[in-house]
């Protein structure tokens, strides 16, 4: 079993697993296989599981980590870290407590270790929990509110930490302006092929830790890129490190002081993604990555439409895209 390195998280001092699982699928939930890969994972070393009331999945990672406990394969939940993620319909601020409530039902927890809005967009409360947003449901987030009730979800013990994902700069700023309890976390999008050299120096000046999500580019999911996997850079990395691509993309995020989320419920990979820790790039290796192009490989062209808050993908991620 690997011993995954921790991190601490510089607002709060509580740490966090530098490699997490991912449990996100698309279709959402459609294989089943949630609850046996979990086990699985644990068995490996993992210790953080990544959920969201969007993946549909909140209750067989919980009945895996009830099952975990009844095997002995850990001794306490508290040696787990979970993260989930308020979905938009219930990015109202008298929503978002009832929603952390039914999130800890489902996984039949106590609390998270983590909650995150998912992100900076709400929908009208009656719409849909999905993806597939109407127009006329996108609605500007009201920050105040919303992240006063995520303070609000912290005080309760409904969770250890609070943070966000997929915010800007210009986003964070306006959220840190009013926040009591500033975010522990910002899980974005990062990998070789967008790297968020702006954001990652932004965070690591206000203190807030990244989470990187698609670190090998999400290729064949809802929205993706083969960028990653496909690049030539990587590729003759790869080949001279008798290392996977999967592998050397994974290792460059480590090495940016950052965690990582890998979702595979393939047993040989899952292996494989945490053959991380007793090797490095070299320099000359990091400058060649560094160099790479650079494009986002989600755009989240669902945020836009002409009545709503946000009329481009510029406009909704201020400009870095």
């Amino acid at each position: 079993m690997v011993n995954v390195p921790l991190a601490t998280l510089p607002s709060n001092g509580k740490t966090i697993p530098l490699v997490g699982f991912g449990t996100a699928e698309y279709p959402f939930n459609s294989t089943g296989s949630v609850k046996e890969s979990t086990l699985h994972a644990i068995k490996l070393g993992y210790r953080h599981f990544d959920t969201a009331a969007l993946y549909l999945c909140e209750r067989p990672l919980g009945e895996a980590i009830a099952e975990a406990l009844r095997l002995g394969l850990i001794n306490s939940r508290d040696e787990l870290f979970i993260t989930s993620k308020l979905w938009l319909n219930n990015a109202h601020g008298h929503l978002v407590v009832p929603a952390l409530q039914t999130t800890l039902k489902n996984l039949g927890l106590e609390y998270l270790d983590l909650y995150l809005i998912h992100y900076p967009l709400s929908l009208r409360p009656e719409s849909d929990s999905s993806l597939l947003l109407k127009k006329d449901d996108i609605m500007k987030m009201d920050f105040e509110s919303v992240w006063g009730a995520m303070e609000e979800c912290q005080k309760l013990g409904l969770t250890k930490s609070i943070g966000i994902s997929n915010f800007s700069c210009k986003k964070l700023e306006d959220l840190l302006a009013i926040a009591k309890i500033p975010p522990a976390v910002n899980q974005v999008e990062l990998n070789p092929v967008w790297q968020q050299k702006k954001l990652r120096k932004f965070c690591e000046e206000k203190g807030i830790h990244i989470t990187a999500y698609s670190p090998l580019g999400a290729n064949g999911a809802l929205w993706g890129t083969n960028r990653v996997m496909d690049s030539e850079v990587l590729q003759d990395i790869a080949r001279a490190k008798g290392k996977s691509v999967a592998q050397i993309c994974l290792r460059w995020v480590y090495e940016q002081r950052v965690s990582v989320l890998v979702k595979s419920f393939n047993q040989e990979r899952m292996k494989e993604n945490l053959d991380l820790f007793d090797w490095k790039l070299s320099q000359e290796e990091l400058d060649k990555i560094e160099q790479i192009p650079q494009s986002r490989g989600n755009p989240a062209e669902f945020t836009v439409t002409e009545q709503g808050p946000y009329k481009s993908i510029e406009e909704f991620w201020d400009g870095e895209i």
